[in-house]
């Protein structure tokens, strides 16, 4: 039977708006395809929009090899960044909003021209780059759990919830993308430690690799988007009141904290 992309897309967001976890798709259909969790995806873009949300930029995931090799996958998985999940400057993470948040740092390219695949090589994400900045993203799964497949995942917007994007950056060719080191702090505690290099040698060839995916669907990387290449370390749970800090070489910090209301 084929798979009805609008109403799971429909299932999805209603577990955003009602803050409650759902259960995994494919525990409920007995086949759920990449190409399928794809289109559920663009489904719930979708609904967004018609409500008025707008796109800021795109993501990926599953950039590390440590977690293609958890995930038992060889390439990253792909999702938007909604305007409205943008956190202002010194805006807390609204716990009350979302389900089981986690926090994980990003390094981000901020575009300052169209990238179109394909062809696209890690060369000219550089010219295309304005800027990079640290930041961290807040991914909040909407299933029970937050247990999930790959096609699970990918259907459910890669479980983006809201996101910080730093204001002090580096010019894409003034230092060293692979060898910019990030440190994790949660609650002052480092949880974690990496070099861009951890995703997939370069985080540019993570960008020109979306740019080429997209490429093969008419869609391209817009001018003045920012561009998350991909968590440098794992994720971690977002308590009420929790501080998370990402310090990134030759970046300046980004700090989130969640409100710490219900």
């Amino acid at each position: 039977m084929p798979i009805d992309h609008a109403h799971w897309a429909e299932y999805l967001l209603a577990g955003v708006d009602e803050r409650r976890e759902v259960q995994a798709i494919t525990k409920q259909v007995d086949e759920l395809g990449v190409d399928d969790a794809y289109a559920i995806q663009a489904a719930l873009l979708e609904l967004h929009r018609g409500r008025g949300d707008t796109l800021a930029g795109a993501k990926l995931g599953l950039t590390s090899v440590a977690k293609q090799e958890q995930m038992n996958v060889t390439e990253p998985i792909y999702g938007w960044v909604l305007a409205s999940s943008v956190l202002g400057a010194d805006q807390e993470v609204p716990l009350g909003e979302l389900i089981h948040p986690r926090v994980e740092p990003e390094f981000v390219f901020v575009l300052g021209s169209d990238l179109t695949g394909p062809n696209v090589t890690a060369s000219d994400v550089l010219d295309a780059t304005e800027k990079v900045v640290g930041g961290i993203e807040v991914i909040d799964s909407r299933y029970e759990a937050f247990s999930f497949t790959l096609p699970d995942v990918i259907a459910d917007a890669t479980s983006a919830a809201r996101v910080m994007i730093g204001t002090e950056g580096a010019g894409p060719r003034d230092a060293e993308l692979a060898t910019m080191g990030c440190v994790f702090e949660v609650d002052g505690d480092i949880t974690g430690t990496a070099a861009g290099a951890a995703l997939l040698g370069d985080p540019a060839e993570c960008v020109a690799m979306l740019a080429n995916h997209l490429g093969k669907h008419g869609q391209q990387l817009d001018a003045g988007w920012i561009v998350m290449a991909g968590a440098a370390t794992d994720a971690r749970p977002l308590a009420a009141g929790t501080v998370a800090t990402a310090r990134y070489s030759h970046l300046g910090p980004v700090t989130v904290t969640a409100s710490k209301g219900t």
